[in-house]
């Protein structure tokens, strides 16, 4: 995120007048707009649909009421468009010519001049229109969108009492057609009613059709009575297990029966004991045959008194005597709910039978009153509609002398103080977003044009190289080093190529001691990181050579005030030893191997053996030496010398710097197996350049002074990073 922004700072610092100019020119074009514009003025007025209407007659309210045809169709929004019809413009401007006719500018105006600036919307969730009219003229305005209310009230009032006496024309021809219809309808009746002698008996009539009712409901009781009677029925036989009704009785009235209990009881106690002597004696002992006996008197007895008690004379055994309570009152229940089935489906028969007879009358009945009733029906319907017809009419003339409307103004058009159009903060803030887009759209097409490169990020994304440093941005009075010490005592300048030179020899596995500094045009500062690399190495007790290998545009010896002779040249041509070539300067440790004499073919010296004995000796003498290369978009001496050096630093300068070049000249190195030791941004506003950037007043000058001092005279490096801090 923070990254993000950042480079859109960094996007907007460089583009930032561009896209000012773009949102200046269109704000300036939207203000010149403003200026010459004609202001128009909007006024308003409101008119209501009133659906209940004010007319006394139900006819009146009926046609007040707005038409609605079809599903979509909407009563507002067919009054909006009446606004705009060619009949109510019409009516206002003669309402205007009208009104203005003694003034001395009479009104000369057309439809379409009052359509093209009406504008006419419907009040959300109200019966509410809003016109709305703008002019030129805040009054003529507002005198336009009265005379166009106006209009359409008197518009409404003319529809309404239009519908009103075609209603009335109509209905005036109807009713006396109606009239003579229902004379004929009273006169065919009554001649139906002398020649038939028939009278309508409504009151016999709707008597049977109650009877008849109140006979279906007691059939529909008695059936469902019948139905219940049936299945208490069933279950009452299956709980006695009685098949019959006489049986049934006998069982009750024998287990009833004071006697009979007796008796039972009785052969209870021979049977018992005739089975204790059978299981003691023979079947013939006298005791046996003594207790069968018995048994079978008291038997014969037991039958003859249940004949007695049982209907018909019907025989019992014991078994199916009902002894005990529960049976005797289920065998009661089965006996009371058969005879009350009996009695239910008898009175069932009898409601059927009444109910047919009466079915038999009723349809006998409306035959002969069929006629009749036909004959009061049409008398009576055309009673009914010569009544509604009158009434029809008079509410038709109600409403045709009333004069009604379902408009009204409720707002009248007042002129306008403030005009309405153009409107200035709307027109500014389309100008500030189209002209925010266009300037956005400049930035992008800005940066999409631009190859250059512009930030530390760009150079690591687009290299995959190690970043090793990132030099500040030198002052014009800085960019030569005589006097060295306005460099070397500017801690900010300083510090960032101390880390550069740091950066080299921590990421190099041997002992780093010959360097080329290239780049891909020129303009990058890649002379200027030389001399100034070499200056910070000597400072910290390195002795140090700067080769100036740049024979087309040599700048070393400006920067150091040097002589350009003697040179490279002379070395390489045998005139004079490469320790005799090199000049000292200012700074103690620091040697310049200038150009020399300048000579026609360059590169011939460089790709020659001298050249590469050359840079051997110098690795013998010095500790660190650093080649000063054209640029490798231009010629292959960069390329050349690499061969015999530890590595290539490629310098890049922000806004000059091409992408392209720059990947071009480092898939060159790398294609040609040549080590490159990293990337160095230079012109940058550094934060360290910043923090280091302090005054230093008088008083504290002599402090600097023993600095600069240790400094020239070789302190070590450690001493000289404490005395920094």
């Amino acid at each position: 995120m923070g990254k993000g922004i950042s480079t859109l700072l960094a996007v907007l610092r460089r583009r930032g007048l561009p896209a000012l100019s773009t949102l200046a020119a269109v704000i300036g074009a939207s203000v010149a707009y403003l200026a010459v514009t004609p202001r128009f003025y909007e006024t308003s007025a409101r008119l209501m649909v009133d659906a209940k209407g004010v007319s006394v007659s139900e006819l009146g309210r009926d046609l007040t009421q707005p038409s609605v045809v079809g599903r979509s169709s909407n009563p507002l929004a067919d009054q909006a468009e009446l606004v705009k019809s060619q009949a109510v413009l019409d009516k206002a401007i003669e309402k205007l010519v009208s009104q203005n006719k003694n003034s001395a500018n009479p009104i000369d105006l057309k439809t379409t001049d009052i359509t093209s600036s009406l504008k006419v919307s419907i009040v959300p969730a109200t019966n509410i229109l809003e016109v709305r009219y703008y002019n030129q003229n805040p009054e003529f305005a507002a005198e336009v969108l009265n005379a166009v209310s106006q209009a359409m009230v008197e518009e409404n009032i003319q529809a309404i009492s239009s519908e009103a006496t075609k209603v009335r024309q109509f209905l005036e021809k109807e009713v006396p057609v109606a009239r003579n219809r229902l004379q004929k309808a009273e006169v065919a009746e009554s001649k139906y009613r002398q020649q038939s002698g028939v009278i309508a008996d409504t009151d016999q009539t709707r008597s049977l059709v109650e009877s008849l009712a109140n006979l279906e409901d007691q059939e529909r009781i008695l059936l469902a009575q019948v139905q219940e009677a049936r299945s208490r029925d069933d279950s009452l036989r299956k709980l006695t297990a009685t098949k019959n009704i006489n049986n049934a009785y006998t069982s009750v009235r024998s287990g009833q029966d004071e006697q009979l209990k007796a008796l039972r009881a009785k052969l209870t106690q021979l049977e018992t004991q005739l089975i204790e002597a059978r299981l003691q004696f023979t079947d013939n002992h006298p005791r046996v045959v003594s207790l069968r006996g018995q048994r079978d008197q008291i038997q014969t007895l037991y039958t003859e008194q249940v004949g007695r008690v049982s209907p018909e004379n019907q025989t019992a055994s014991s078994a199916d005597v009902a002894s005990d309570q529960i049976s005797q009152n289920l065998t009661t229940q089965l006996i009371n709910n058969e005879v009350e089935r009996l009695a239910v489906e008898n009175k069932l028969r009898a409601v059927q039978s009444m109910r047919t007879n009466l079915q038999a009358r009723l349809t006998i009945l409306p035959l002969r009153q069929q006629p009749l009733t036909m004959l009061t029906r049409q008398r009576e319907e055309a009673a009914e509609s010569l009544k509604l017809l009158q009434s029809k009419l008079e509410e038709a003339r109600i409403a045709e002398a009333q004069k009604v409307s379902n408009l009204r103004i409720i707002e009248i058009a007042q002129a306008p103080t403030a005009y309405a159009y153009p409107k200035r903060s709307v027109v500014l803030v389309i100008a500030m977003f189209f002209g925010s887009i266009l300037a956005t759209g400049i930035v992008l097409l800005l940066e999409l044009m631009d190859n250059r490169l512009y930030d530390v990020a760009d150079a690591e994304e687009l290299l995959k190289l190690p970043l090793l440093g990132i030099l500040p941005r030198l002052p014009a009075t800085k960019l030569t080093l005589e006097p060295a010490e306005k460099f070397l005592d500017d801690v900010g300048l300083v510090e960032p190529y101390r880390m550069l030179l740091k950066n080299l020899e921590f990421r190099s596995s041997d002992k780093l001691q010959i360097v080329v500094v290239s780049s891909t045009i020129s303009g990058e500062g890649k002379s200027v990181v030389v001399s100034h690399l070499g200056a910070v190495a000597a400072m910290l007790s390195r002795r140090t050579l700067i080769i100036d290998a740049d024979l087309r545009r040599p700048v070393q010896h400006t920067l150091f005030n040097l002589p350009p002779k003697p040179g490279i040249t002379d070395v390489l041509n045998g005139n004079r030893t490469l320790l005799s070539a090199a000049q000292s300067t200012d700074i103690e440790n620091l040697f310049v191997l200038t150009c020399g004499e300048l000579h026609g073919r360059p590169s011939q010296l460089l790709e020659s053996k001298a050249m590469k004995s050359l840079v051997a000796e110098a690795a013998l003498h010095y500790d660190l030496v650093i080649i000063d290369t054209p640029p490798l978009g231009v010629c292959a001496d960069a390329s050349t010398l690499s061969q015999y050096s530890d590595g290539v630093i490629m310098t890049t300068r922000p806004s000059v710097t091409l992408k392209e070049s720059l990947q071009r000249a480092v898939a060159e190195l790398n294609q040609n197996r040549i080590p490159i030791l990293g990337v160095v941004i230079n012109g940058m506003e550094t934060e360290t350049e910043k923090y280091y950037r302090y005054p230093i007043d008088e008083k504290q000058s002599f402090l600097s002074r023993p600095l600069r001092r240790l400094n020239l005279l070789g302190s070590s490096s450690r001493n000289s990073q404490n005395d920094l801090r």
